[in-house]
């Protein structure tokens, strides 16, 4: 795991926090809630890569 790689999820973490916390302060509470599922989606986009190359090194230990 990289450094970048945290940095790019706090990163999304606080734009989708301020879009979302502007987006609640002018009612629009239904496009903050999309916002913040949209922000979960590029996170875990981000998280699958790494996902793969953990199962790929815990399968080269084990044999499998």
């Amino acid at each position: 795991m990289d450094v970048s790689l945290i940095l790019k999820v706090a990163g999304v973490g606080l734009l989708v926090a301020v879009i979302s916390q502007i987006l609640s302060k002018y009612g629009r509470d239904d496009q903050s809630t999309f916002v913040g599922i949209a922000g979960i989606l590029v996170v875990l986009s981000f998280l699958v890569g790494e996902l793969g190359e953990l199962l790929e090194s815990v399968r080269s230990i084990f044999g499998l």
